[in-house]
């Protein structure tokens, strides 16, 4: 089964210091491309959300983003009680010698290690997010491989297309062959010379021999038949193999088309590079 470059999923997972949430989305890319959006909690583990990502997608351009949402709402805030009463206290004192003098109740919350975030456990929350990431994977990777089939279905009608043309052109060869034939000796005729049967049938045969086309249809049908294997095959990425194949399919095109000699095989041709580039847009986007 093939895969799409283009996927998304999302995720959620409970946690003892909130909700974490997630969302995986990529689009098309010649390599493998990530960005990563995390909480300040988790990027001590930006590497190792980078390498699981990277042990399961070869290529596209993919965005990570990673939120966590405190359980209690806020950002999970705790105050030092005890030291917010001598802050307290003290302010009281002082206002006895300076009657002037206001304290805020924000000034005394800003004094260092009064308030403070509730404590988070990195590596058990990384274990988290790890966790939450394989599901995710799990989900996105699913979701390439339904896009995937998609693909190699629409690719798979433009193969049998291909198939099909390349055999009407097969068929049309003798067809040719003998009409050329025909239309040399009658032109060799019009001119009411003399020439020595084998040294026209000899250079008869050279001249069709530059108009062989057997070798070229020969090769499109091997073309064909990879193409076929791979759109089956494992799950291994295969855009840029099925990319070169698409490059040995036209130069069988563009050579069939500089050989023709006769109206049916040149709009053959024309039509064999109209399905070969409706191949090549569809493999852009295959991982």
């Amino acid at each position: 089964m093939i895969r799409s470059m283009t996927a998304f999923a999302a995720g959620e997972r409970s946690t003892d210091w909130g909700l974490l949430s997630a969302e995986l989305r990529a689009v098309n890319h010649r390599f493998l491309e990530l960005g990563l959006r995390l909480p300040d909690e988790l990027r001590a583990c930006e590497s190792a959300l980078r390498e699981r990502v990277a042990s399961r997608v070869s290529r596209g351009k993919l965005d990570l983003v990673i939120r966590l949402r405190s359980a209690t709402g806020g950002d999970a805030l705790q105050v030092d009680e005890a030291l917010l009463a001598q802050l307290g206290e003290l302010a009281q004192h002082i206002d006895g010698r300076f009657p002037n003098l206001q304290v805020q109740f924000t000034e005394l919350l800003q004094y260092p290690g009064v308030v403070q975030s509730r404590g988070v456990d990195g590596e058990a929350l990384q274990r988290e997010a790890l966790a939450l990431l394989d599901v995710l994977l799990d989900d996105f990777l699913a979701a390439r491989e339904r896009e995937g089939g998609k693909l190699a279905a629409v690719i798979g009608e433009r193969a049998e297309a291909i198939s099909r043309i390349a055999g009407e052109v097969r068929t049309l060869v003798p067809q040719i062959r003998a009409g050329q034939r025909v239309k040399l000796a009658a032109r060799l005729a019009d001119l009411g010379t003399a020439l020595d049967p084998g040294r026209l049938e000899q250079e008869l045969v050279i001249w069709l021999q530059k108009l062989d086309v057997d070798e070229e249809l020969d090769r499109l049908d091997s073309h064909l038949s990879e193409l076929r294997r791979i759109l089956k095959g494992g799950k291994e990425p295969v855009g840029r193999r099925l990319d070169f194949l698409l490059q040995e399919f036209n130069r069988e095109a563009n050579t069939l088309g500089s050989k023709s000699v006769d109206a049916r095989t040149s709009n053959a041709a024309v039509e064999l590079k109209v399905l070969i580039d409706q191949i090549r847009e569809q493999i852009q986007n295959i991982e």
